[in-house]
């Protein structure tokens, strides 16, 4: 067998491979003989077929299956001996040949790119900090009472965050419309239920009121027959009532899972909880930062096979998180060009880790993982449910370890670094697009 590899890029291989005659029919014969032990041939018993006669029923399909064996057991054997690393599927193309001819054929396919490490000290990461001020604590503990409301009626006029029960009828050109009428609906003031227009409309009534709204469907709206058409809507608010937060006291307690009615406590608990989620989400940025700047100091050819396989696995990600939201993934278009970004960004990154993982030795022990699942199983009621159900599935636990080496890596960068702390709000941190 001869091989020549040539490099039409840095990443591309074709290799050439010779394979002597004698090998293929070597082979051919073993098969035809194998075969002359079961065949059966009207004539003959089964078995019992002569090697010349199977040979001229059989030969030419069975060199066809000894070639397309060869070509896969000298590729793998070619590529050893050249110490090259396919990153995806070659593309084989067979010289035509004839018996006596031998074989050869060229196989084209990208390799892993070689990754040369930047100079770690080399980089300026910014790193978030923040610490829980007693303003984010107030805060923290009116979010947890807006989350427990009760409601009361209310005899005044109506006003943003109220709940108001209505009657109403809509029309278009003076005609109802098939779903624009209502009755005992309840709705929240403010919270954008109903088209632009209509909950701004109630505030001011009192109960009992009747009032027409003169409004437009958006332009975008759902039903294509009343998109961006003027309708009124004649309203009646047949009932009013306001939040009431409740008091932090035993009963908010044990709401959170608290018994007692030490507030103490309660504050511990919240604050607690807090700091983790800062922890995390603090971690999470610094995570970012890093994986951000590895990729900006690494420039690589990346292998559109790889590509193509992760984008394939993030579609196949999108459809079943769209199932699990009720939705049916068979009406759903995904192409895969439409997660290439993601793709080469998840693919630069992971040869990158995979370089330093190499390099520095990195692994998860046994110890790591248990510790790593405890921290995931600990703000759960029942962590120990959730520590079984990591331990039960092997894939499970790969996952977690993948999770260890990452933060691993991230450990490694950041001693090697220049970092500079930015300080940063509880706000900042948790909703950095100011959504509260």
């Amino acid at each position: 067998m001869q091989v020549s590899v040539e490099s039409p890029s840095a990443i591309e291989r074709r290799v050439t491979v010779s394979v002597e005659e004698n090998k293929i029919d070597e082979a051919v014969q073993t098969k035809l003989q194998n075969l002359s032990k079961t065949v059966s041939l009207k004539g003959f018993r089964a078995g019992k077929v002569p090697l010349n006669v199977v040979k001229q029923r059989y030969g030419p399909q069975v060199r066809i299956e000894v070639l397309q064996d060869v070509i896969q057991s000298t590729f793998y054997e070619a590529i050893q001996k050249e110490k090259l690393t396919p990153a995806g599927n070659p593309n084989f193309d067979p010289k035509p040949s004839n018996p006596g001819d031998g074989l050869e054929y060229t196989a084209t396919f990208e390799i892993y790119p070689e990754v040369t490490l930047a100079e770690m000290s080399s980089l300026e990461i910014d790193k978030p900090v923040a610490v829980i001020e007693a303003a984010d604590m107030e805060k923290m503990i009116e979010t947890i009472q807006k989350q427990n409301i009760s409601w009361e009626e209310a005899d005044r006029a109506a006003k943003t965050e109220d709940k108001a029960t209505l009657d109403f009828v809509g029309t278009v050109d003076g005609v109802a419309f098939d779903g624009g009428t209502g009755n005992d609906m309840s709705i929240e003031l403010g919270k954008g239920q109903l088209i632009p227009g209509f909950e701004d409309g109630i505030v001011g009534m009192k109960v009992g009121d009747e009032k027409t709204l003169d409004l437009s469907f958006p332009d975008s709206y759902q039903k294509e027959e009343l998109a961006g058409k003027s309708v009124q809507f004649a309203v009646t608010l047949k009932k009013l009532e306001q939040p009431k937060l409740p008091e932090v006291n035993e009963e908010l307690f044990r709401k959170m899972g608290l018994e007692g009615d030490n507030i103490e406590e309660f504050r511990d608990e919240i604050r607690a909880n807090m700091q983790r989620e800062l922890d995390n989400s603090l971690a999470g940025k610094v995570k970012q930062a890093v994986m951000d700047k590895l990729l900006d100091v690494h420039e690589l050819d990346i292998p559109k096979a790889l590509v193509e396989s992760e984008s394939q696995s993030l579609v196949q990600q999108m459809l079943g998180n769209m199932q699990q939201q009720g939705m049916d993934p068979a009406q759903m278009k995904l192409a895969p060009e439409m997660f290439e970004t993601e793709a080469k960004r998840r693919v630069s990154l992971g040869l990158i880790m995979a370089e330093i993982v190499k390099q520095e030795g990195l692994k998860a022990d046994e110890a790591q993982v248990k510790q790593k699942v405890e921290s995931i199983a600990e703000p759960y009621e029942h962590s120990e449910q959730v520590v079984e159900y990591y331990y039960s599935d092997k894939r499970r636990l790969v996952e977690i370890e993948s999770l260890v080496i990452e933060e691993q890596i991230v450990d490694w960068v950041l001693a090697k670094a220049k970092i500079s702390d930015k300080s940063m709000t509880f706000n900042e941190i948790m909703y950095p697009n100011g959504q509260k």
